[in-house]
Parts: C-alpha cells; structure tokens; sequence
C-alpha cells in the first residue's frame, strides 16, 4: 500500500474489488500532478511571468516618477528664467492704483454705505477683489495666469444683505472682466425644480440661460433637494448646477445662500 500522503494512486485488475471491471486486463494508473514533468514546468514559466510582470510594472513607476520630477524641473527653470526677462523698469502698478482705475474702489464704497456692519464679510470682497488684481497684474507682466474658480456661498439669516454683497461682487466681476455683464438673477427651490418627471431640467436650464455672463444667485439653496422625499426631483436640478459650474466657470458664476 502506498504511504498516507502521497498523491501517487497505483489500481491493478484483478477482481472486482481491486480493480475496475471483472477482468484481467491492463490495470488503470494515475501518477498525479507531482510526477508529472510538464506540470511542473508550466508552474515554473507562470512564476517567471508574474516576475517579469511586476518587474516591468516596477520599472515604469520608476520612470514615470523619475520624468514627472523632470518636468517639475524643467517648469520651475522656464519660470525663473522668465521673470528673469522682465526688465527692472516695468511697473505693474499697484493694487489700490488698478482698483481706482477701474471704478472697483467706488463700487466697495458703495458696498460700505449699503451694509451697516458685516465687516468681515466686506474685508473678504476686498481679499477677492484685491486676488483678481494681482491676477491682472500677473498677466500684464506676461506671467502665467489662470482664472480662479469664483463661486461662492453666502450664509446669514433673512436680511443679512446676501442678495446685496451678490450684487456688489458682479459689479465688481464686471469691471474687471471676469464676468461680461455683471448682473445678478435670483432664483428659489420653485424657479428650478420641477413637480414631475422632465420638468426640473427645462426649468433649471432657463435659469442658467439667463444668468449667462453674470451671476445665478439660488437663494435658500438647502431647499433644493429633500432626501426624505423619494419623488424629489431637486437631485436633478443639482447635478445640473454642478454640470455648468464646472464647464461654464468662466462664463457664469453660481452663489449658493443660505443659513
């Protein structure tokens, strides 16, 4: 009999007890995978091919980390070589001189006389409008520019003066040239999402159709999608929203208020 454990099964005819079938014929024998040569082979070549793998995978991290630091490299030396260029007698003015020029300081004194109070949120428009400048301060000197991503959430209780710092802001936009006209549409829950299936984005389209070139301020926007509510179709209207937000950034500028 053979040891325990071995996988090697050895069957002879002879009877039926001891072999398959009745007769006397060649016995049945089966060597097992252990014995077999071929298999053992294969076991290898797929070990060798794992290897080779995970050694190529290795190999392009290392080369794709080796040419990112390259370029890293490279882009940092192309910009120091082009502020470098810029000759010591180039003025690109100053942040109060370029306010002034383009009507921005009258528009933040209007923004004072309006709103009593709120200081911190009158000293925010003036770090967004004073970042914008600077912006056009890079692009004149010819430096590498891209335009910030300025949407935005106001958040206060009814009457706090959300519709007029959204209003104040696109005048400002405006006169910089980061938005063309300037004007503000306010839109609620009713003037976007629709009361059934297919309704919601004809409405919210319109919307940001007439917003264009200006500011869609959606006012109590927590209102616009009710999870609770399974036939809700304010989902619909918000992936709309982010849609434009995200291709139309510099065409429109989406102001979520709330409290």
């Amino acid at each position: 009999a053979p040891a325990a454990g071995r996988a090697a099964v050895c069957m002879q005819g002879g009877g039926a007890a001891a072999g398959i079938g009745g007769s006397g014929g060649p016995g049945l024998q089966w060597g097992g995978v252990e014995n077999d040569p071929n298999f053992k082979t294969a076991k290898l070549s797929d070990k060798l091919k794992e290897a080779d793998i995970e050694r190529r995978l290795e190999s392009e991290a290392i080369a794709a980390r080796e040419e990112a630091v390259q370029r890293a490299r490279e882009e940092r030396a192309r910009k120091v070589a082009l502020l470098t260029q810029i000759p010591d007698d180039v003025k690109a003015g100053t942040v109060d001189d370029f306010m002034y020029k383009e009507g921005v300081k009258d528009i933040l004194e209007k923004l004072d006389y309006d709103l009593i109070g709120l200081t911190p949120v009158k000293q925010r428009v003036r770090e967004i409008a004073s970042l914008l400048v600077v912006d056009k301060m890079r692009l004149k000197l010819g430096l590498e520019t891209s335009v910030p991503s300025l949407h935005m959430g106001f958040t206060g209780a009814p009457g706090t003066g959300k519709t007029t710092v959204a209003l104040r802001m696109g005048q400002i936009l405006q006169r910089m040239g980061y938005c063309r006209t300037g004007h503000v549409v306010v839109a609620t829950r009713d003037d976007l999402v629709g009361q059934y299936v297919g309704h919601t984005a004809p409405k919210t389209k319109e919307m940001v159709k007439k917003a264009m070139g200006g500011i869609l301020l959606v006012d109590e926007a927590y209102y616009l999608y009710n999870a609770a509510n399974d036939r809700d179709y304010g989902q619909e209207s918000v992936e709309i929203l982010l849609n434009v937000m995200e291709n139309n950034k510099e065409d429109i500028i989406v102001v979520l208020a709330g409290y």
